[in-house]
């Protein structure tokens, strides 16, 4: 009877013990039912938010494009690749000590540093090592850390390498904080930037963060997407001729802008030397990152002539019969202004003053109107202020003609003394293409909103210069200077192409005098003079072979005219010589 007795005991507690090892059994059932069937998709949030934080609060940066101009789709210049990097969650980390050691070695850091920042509790989360390698992060998925974590971030890429680098820019730190450095990607770092979102973890009684608990999201806000209104093929055109004319009068560097003057939108804008935006940070002067087409300051020279001209003409103070007799020199207040050529050429027109780019035939002109009337006309072309170019761009200089001083008149009349940039020129030189309208010069036709919205720009004419009949009268004479004066380079057989030529002293650092045997030579005019397509700036720095810019900055702007004319499919509007 004892036996039997002792038998139901056991078989009771068994029982028991059964029952309850069955009750929490079905707790655990009941709970994972729960997060993974019922609640299946606020646990999956929780998990991604815990394991994609940088995704979550760090915005993808908008690209930089240009159309295609046959497909017209886009063509990214700047762009985004993913690239993996380790982080880690200082309330998830069990083990500090043993984390930072497994990970110095892995990562070859220093383990203190890591530490550091892994136990840094107001932290949230800490990044720790960026651009991982496959085999680190191989390592790290194998220790199986609690509170370290993988995750990818966006790493700028830029597919064409050195194709309109100075314009574009590139972005790299600037202290701690990653952001656009120079050109476009510094003055659209708002746009392309977008907006970090944010992460609010629940806090526990004694105010730890408890990170696994729910998340407050606020999602980042993508960057929008830039579509520019450079031309790829007349791009890489425009920065092969360059690199062969610096390379070929062993110059310093030179710049050549392209622009539809009906619009103002660029076409091309090169400088050279350029370099590989990938590997910017192997730049050893950094000089080299400026966009000397709007940043360049520089004493024009005899391009500006056609300005002083075009002042006089629209005041019928001149026309192109207008004479003068050239006695080869000028003389101010002591100071004695010559031609370049150092002669006398007698009885002169003013279209032969362009022709011939006469300095004292410039004065002339100028003398026509008066100082006060030429200063009010130079900030009409938008000279001494900024164009408005979406880029970051320098004002020039007219602060020599505030004093009032003639013989800072007198210079200014042929270019000398005053400072302006490619773009300002450029901009200016519209006016004389476009029957007196100057238009606002830009690089960005298109801006792509994160919700999909096109903000598209519209061009901007900024001013009436000068009246029609005054323009359509320049750009006769300066058909002249490509026909019969210093141009004949810069002409292309078939059509009538407007221009001017100019050489310019440069001015010593310490602002007093020009230095010896250098200076720079330009070039700037539009086509065909009928109905212009295009507009451009061809700049030489510091040539060495050769003194002029006839010989320099005109021939190269033939060859580029030549090819946009071909590209474009225009078609000639006079009769090409046999045999040519």
């Amino acid at each position: 009877m004892v036996k039997l007795a002792k038998t139901s005991s056991f078989d009771f507690r068994s029982s028991l013990l059964t029952a309850f090892l069955l009750g929490v059994f079905m707790l655990i059932a009941g709970r994972l039912f729960y997060l993974q069937i019922l609640n299946g998709a606020e646990a999956k949030k929780i998990a991604d938010a815990q394991h994609n934080i940088y995704q979550k609060l760090f915005p993808s940066r908008g690209e930089i494009k240009l159309l295609d101009s046959l497909t017209q789709t886009g063509v990214p210049l700047a762009t985004n690749l993913k690239s993996f990097l380790v982080y880690g969650v200082p309330t998830d980390i069990l083990n500090p000590n043993l984390t930072s050691v497994s990970l110095a070695t892995v990562l070859q850091m220093d383990q203190k540093e890591i530490l550091n920042k892994i136990t840094n509790s107001a932290k949230k989360y800490v990044p720790l090592k960026k651009k991982l390698n496959e085999e680190e992060q191989q390592k790290i998925k194998e220790l199986k850390l609690p509170g370290i974590y993988l995750d990818s971030e966006d790493v700028r890429a830029y597919p064409e390498n050195s194709l309109l680098s100075q314009t574009l820019g590139f972005v790299g730190y600037k202290g701690d904080e990653k952001k656009g450095l120079y050109g476009l990607e510094k003055y659209f770092e708002k746009d392309l930037a977008g907006s970090p979102g944010e992460l609010v973890a629940e806090k526990d009684a004694g105010g730890t963060y408890i990170f696994s608990a729910r998340l407050n999201e606020q999602p980042a806000l993508d960057g929008a997407d830039l579509i520019l209104t450079i031309d790829k093929t007349l791009q890489f055109q425009a920065e092969s001729l360059l690199k062969d004319s610096v390379e070929r009068n062993g110059a310093d560097s030179g710049t050549i802008v392209v622009a539809n003057p009906k619009t103002g939108a660029i076409l091309a804008m090169a400088n050279y030397p350029n370099f590989d935006l990938n590997q910017f940070n192997k730049v050893t002067q950094p000089w080299l990152f400026n966009n000397q087409a709007v940043t360049g300051n520089y004493e024009p020279g005899s391009v500006f002539k056609a300005i002083t001209l075009a002042a006089a003409v629209d005041l019928g103070k001149v026309t192109p019969d207008t004479t003068y007799n050239d006695t080869g020199s000028i003389n101010v207040g002591g100071f004695t202004i010559r031609n370049s050529d150092h002669k006398a050429h007698g009885i002169q027109t003013m279209t032969q003053v362009l022709d011939e780019s006469l300095n004292t035939g410039a004065v002339f002109a100028k003398e026509q109107i008066g100082n006060a009337m030429f200063y009010k006309y130079l900030q009409s072309f938008g000279f001494g202020k900024i164009t408005g170019i979406e880029l970051p761009e320098t004002r020039g200089n007219l602060d020599g003609l505030k004093a009032n001083i003639q013989t800072n008149y007198d210079t200014a009349a042929f270019g000398q003394g005053i400072s302006v940039t490619p773009i300002q020129l450029i901009q200016a030189y519209t006016a004389l293409a476009n029957g007196g309208k100057m238009m606002k010069p830009y690089i960005v036709q298109a801006k792509i909103l994160p919700d999909g919205k096109t903000q598209t720009t519209e061009p901007v004419v900024v001013a009436q210069v000068i009246s029609e009949k005054a323009a359509n009268t320049m750009a006769a004479m300066l058909v002249s200077v490509v026909e019969n004066g210093h141009g004949k380079k810069a002409g292309v057989l078939g059509y009538y192409m407007a221009g001017k030529t100019g050489t310019a002293q440069v001015a010593k650092k310490d602002g007093k005098g020009y230095e010896e045997n250098n200076n720079i030579g330009s070039f700037i005019g539009f086509g065909p003079v009928e109905e212009p397509k295009f507009i451009m700036l061809v700049r030489i720095d510091h040539p060495r072979d050769v003194k002029y810019a006839e010989s320099t900055a005109a021939p190269t702007w033939g060859k580029m005219a030549e090819f946009i004319l071909n590209y474009y499919h225009i078609p000639p509007t006079r009769p090409i010589p046999a045999g040519k």
